[in-house]
């Protein structure tokens, strides 16, 4: 059984998932983690603000040109901020093949290499592509590569239905492969209610909304520096905010099969806290 803890970070696409997970893995190493980053997206930024900037090969692209057996673990793995060790598993070439085969053809090749056998690792986080749970994109929960599962959401309607989908997809893997749901990181858009909104809805799943990120354009301006806002501004109000992210995952031991809600409850939630309108025959 491995001694670090194996993390999946799932949420809407364009919620700000690879943002908060670099922010947050910031955080852990500036109280002494060691953290290693997989990204899942094709696009390959899941690790951009820890390497400062793109620079990274991913696993697939080195597999096409090396093969599998010709690879070194220092060519897909890079050293980033605080000593975060960084890894894209990068995709197909466009329109052809299956993105998720990157996330199972990278897990497999960092397990073949060994890059999972560092003594003094302490989390590995999986940085996963949008809300999608099916297929490759789902071999984190499926397979049991993650045992914990965090949801980034907002208060925003869209981002409410896509945390449910993905708490269905938790909730059909937890016997088969022991993935848990560690709780709801609510990446803040300034949606009345918000907070409340969260603490309803994380209820209803069987969890808790671990902390809640208000919103703060110092975010965007780390991110057009290629930064983390701890690199950038340490000093700041969100850099502390990322600080107190982080020390909520170190801390968190709460750990549920989620219960998915029916449509009619979620929008009854959503009407609830004024997000929508009720349809006549629910009135």
């Amino acid at each position: 059984m491995p001694k670090y803890r194996q993390i999946a970070i799932y949420g809407k696409g364009g919620i700000g998932k690879s943002t908060t997970t670099q922010n947050l893995t910031a955080g852990l190493a500036e109280r002494g983690k060691k953290v290693m980053v997989v990204g899942c997206d094709p696009k390959a930024d899941s690790t951009r603000l820890l390497l400062g900037g793109l620079a990274q090969k991913t696993v697939l692209d080195t597999v096409r040109v090396q093969g599998e057996d010709d690879i070194e673990l220092d060519t897909i793995m890079k050293v980033g901020f605080g000593g975060t060790l960084c890894v894209e598993s990068g995709g197909p070439e466009p329109g052809v093949g299956c993105a998720g085969r990157g996330i199972i053809t990278s897990i497999s090749t960092l397990e073949n290499l060994g890059a999972y056998e560092e003594e003094d690792l302490d989390f590995v986080f999986y940085d996963v592509l949008g809300d999608v749970v099916c297929g490759g994109f789902a071999m984190p929960i499926r397979e049991g590569k993650a045992k914990e599962i965090y949801i980034v959401a907002s208060g925003e309607m869209m981002a409410l239905y896509a945390a449910n989908n993905i708490a269905k997809g938790i909730s059909r893997y937890a016997q088969s492969g022991g993935v848990r749901l560690g709780g709801i990181i609510c990446n803040s858009r300034n949606v009345d209610n918000e907070k409340p909104l969260l603490e309803a809805f994380a209820k209803e799943l069987n969890t808790k909304l671990v902390y809640f990120i208000p919103r703060n354009n110092i975010v965007q301006h780390a991110e057009i520096r290629k930064q983390t806002v701890i690199q950038y501004k340490p000093d700041s109000s969100q850099a502390e905010e990322y600080r107190k992210l982080a020390d909520a995952i170190i801390e968190n031991e709460d750990f549920t099969i989620p219960t998915p809600m029916t449509q009619e409850r979620l929008e009854e939630i959503l009407f609830e806290f004024g997000l929508m309108e009720l349809p006549e025959y629910q009135i």
